[in-house]
């Protein structure tokens, strides 16, 4: 199989840092040209108006390329951006959890629910989970309140993945992004009049059980 010798490591000697007797070139159409003295393989850079660039130091003798180095670093360092605001940018499918107390108070229980759905708007699935002490464990509908609390507001935002189950100390449910969230949120704007004249009281929606 051809070796192939594209990219410098970060590292790397150019032209005249280039301090070995002889060297195995590439030209800068990746062709092998054999190996050759230091002098011979600047000079061939030289003529093509190129850098000599050592990308195999530590073969022997070392590997250098013929190439427009400072293109290079252009494209490299361009790309690397790029990579970076991809990996910024692309929802992530991480499994994150937040926890909380059976004694949570409402303010601190409203804060955790915003932080599920700020989780779950970065396309993350969340674990909400409620940590039992001592003989609250004796009481699972402390814990069940809590969690339907939190279903309840997220109703627009979120599938039910695993519905609640108890993992030792913890009873934990899993919710997952809901697609349909974005149109069910102009949806939900959209039918809400300037003033509304009080109606019947409609059955409270239920949160979705994630398809498998």
């Amino acid at each position: 199989m051809e070796a192939r010798y594209n990219i410098p490591p970060r590292d790397h000697r150019i032209n005249e840092r280039i301090r070995v007797p002889e060297v195995r070139m590439v030209d800068e159409d990746g062709e092998q040209l054999g190996v050759m003295s230091i002098q011979d393989a600047m000079k061939l850079a030289d003529e093509k108006g190129l850098d000599l660039v050592e990308v195999a130091p530590q073969a022997i003798p070392p590997v250098c390329r013929v190439m427009d180095y400072g293109k290079f670093k252009y494209e490299a360092t361009r790309k690397e951006r790029e990579a970076r605001k991809a990996r910024k940018t692309k929802p992530t499918q991480d499994l994150r959890e937040v926890r909380m107390k059976t004694r949570i108070g409402k303010h601190d229980l409203d804060s955790k629910t915003r932080l599920v759905k700020r989780l779950l708007d970065r396309g993350a699935k969340v674990k909400v989970s409620v940590m039992f002490r001592g003989r609250e464990i004796d009481h699972p509908e402390l814990g069940m309140g809590l969690l339907r609390n939190v279903a309840d507001v997220l109703v627009d935002d979120a599938l039910l993945e695993r519905p609640p189950t108890f993992e030792g100390r913890f009873l934990a449910m899993t919710l997952a992004p809901n697609p349909q969230r974005e149109k069910l949120a102009e949806a939900n704007k959209a039918a809400k009049p300037a003033a509304e004249p009080a109606k019947e009281k409609k059955p409270e929606k239920e949160l979705k059980v994630a398809e498998a």
